[in-house]
């Protein structure tokens, strides 16, 4: 079957589209979303085509976006291009570039849609991806949910490239003569996703050359395992959970105890609240142990243990949302946004300048476990480059930071010392210096 065929097979086999829908198709200039470009207009859909100039590579991003337009205009189809100022919303957010990137396209993706009628916004992630986003999680540490790789459709985004490989969709591409460009950045390393797709996965297929197909079918069925738990789950929810006010309570007494209680426990917090596994695994400890009064979050919910009960409710605006970090620790939660921990030898740093959303301290001057908190009046810390105590208040507002922006402001400890006032400045005594031997990389990411 050509890969033509098997494209609207797979639309129809999965109901993603119908011939009445208008698509928006978001075409980067890269392989894959200039295949799908073709693949759509060939197949005679009505769509058009959504390109982002992020304006993070210089003339590269602008060569993307003529191609783009040049091969638009030669299907026939409208095209809407707009030039996002990233950096600088990076900088005004601590975002990452990953994750800027992804809220600004996608908020104009909804506006497009809204403004023209389109009744999908098709992606052109393909099963490599899906492949790629399963080691990641794996990697980082995540349920079942994690481990069945990119979703097919959620809302209207459909992703219709699924069933392809990447080598498939560039064989297409080369022989319909179809241009691209490569993307420079996809041949760097220092993106976890690079080392899977350049270094790890090539090796897998050295031992089994059939991996990609092999991975497809794996992921597949453990999406149709994480289906049948999705139902058995709200099952248990209906004799487990009570809600009231807002505020949920799980009582554990109520899980049959033929069922793995932690495990239920897990998809209870993290389907309907988003509590993550390292969280949830420590929730339980504190339940096995039968503490009571122990404070868990996630991004906008925190779980208590309450007499052997778990009550989940809205982060209140005047909790300090204490938390603590052991040693290990591979991410823990500070508002809107999770902190990832990677501990590494000084040999393995590669720039000692990076940006304020990631900070990089002397590991070995750190007294475990850590703390994470909301800042609060009295605090101080001695910024990086600086030889004095400074308020936590005065810095704030020598820097310019808004009212709303103090309040979601955390501040991560050792002991009582401040490590990093997150996502701004770190404190000087826990600098990089030539006597370091081991390095703590923190980065935060907005969620």
């Amino acid at each position: 079957m050509n890969l033509i065929d098997a494209f609207q097979r797979y639309i129809e086999e999965n109901r993603l589209l119908t011939r009445d829908d208008r698509i928006l198709l978001t075409v980067s200039g890269g392989v894959d979303s200039m295949v799908m470009l073709s693949l759509f207009t060939r197949c005679g859909y009505t769509v058009g085509v959504a390109h982002c100039n992020f304006q993070l590579r210089g003339s590269e991003s602008d060569e993307d976006e003529v191609l783009v337009a040049e091969e638009a205009a030669r299907c026939g189809v409208p095209c809407y291009n707009k030039r996002f100022e990233t950096a600088a919303e990076m900088e005004r957010t601590g975002e990452s570039m990953e994750m800027a990137a992804r809220r600004l396209r996608y908020a104009w993706f909804d506006e497009l849609s809204s403004e023209y009628g389109y009744t999908a916004v098709a992606v052109a992630h393909h099963a490599d991806d899906s492949i790629e986003t399963f080691f990641i999680n794996l990697l980082r540490g995540t349920g079942l949910r994690g481990l069945t790789g990119i979703s097919t459709q959620v809302g209207r985004i459909v992703r219709p490239l699924m069933f392809a490989s990447r080598k498939e969709i560039l064989e297409y591409a080369m022989q319909n003569h179809i241009p691209f460009r490569e993307d420079s950045s996809n041949r760097s390393t220092k993106y976890l996703r690079n080392k899977i797709r350049l270094g790890l996965i090539p090796r897998i297929r050295e031992i089994n050359p059939k991996f990609t197909e092999l991975m497809r079918k794996n992921l597949g069925r453990l999406t149709d395992a994480q289906l049948f738990i999705n139902h058995g789950i709200e099952r248990i929810r209906d004799e487990a959970v009570t809600s009231e006010e807002g505020i949920d309570t799980i009582y554990p007494g109520r899980i049959d105890p033929a069922f793995p209680r932690g495990f239920v426990i897990y998809e209870l917090l993290s389907s309907s609240y988003g509590f993550k596994g390292d969280v949830v695994d420590s929730l339980c400890r504190s339940l096995d142990e039968g503490a009571t009064g122990r404070k868990f979050y996630a991004r906008d919910r925190m779980a208590v243990i309450d007499r052997g009960r778990i009550v989940v409710s809205p982060i209140a605006p005047d909790d300090d949302c204490l938390t603590t970090v052991p040693q290990g620790a591979l991410r823990s939660y500070c508002g809107n946004a999770v902190l990832f921990y990677e501990y590494c030898p000084i040999d393995d740093i590669r720039t000692f300048g990076v940006p304020e959303h990631i900070a990089q301290v002397d590991a070995d001057k750190l007294r475990f476990p850590l703390t994470l908190r909301r800042w609060r009046e009295g605090d101080w810390f001695i910024p990086y480059g600086m030889t004095g105590r400074k308020k936590v208040s005065d810095y704030l507002i020598d820097t310019k930071v808004s009212t709303p922006e103090k309040q979601r402001q955390f501040v991560l400890l050792s002991g009582d010392e401040i490590v990093w006032l997150v996502g701004r400045r770190i404190d000087d005594r826990y600098r990089l210096t030539r006597d370091t031997e081991n390095v703590l990389r923190i980065t935060k990411e907005i969620v």
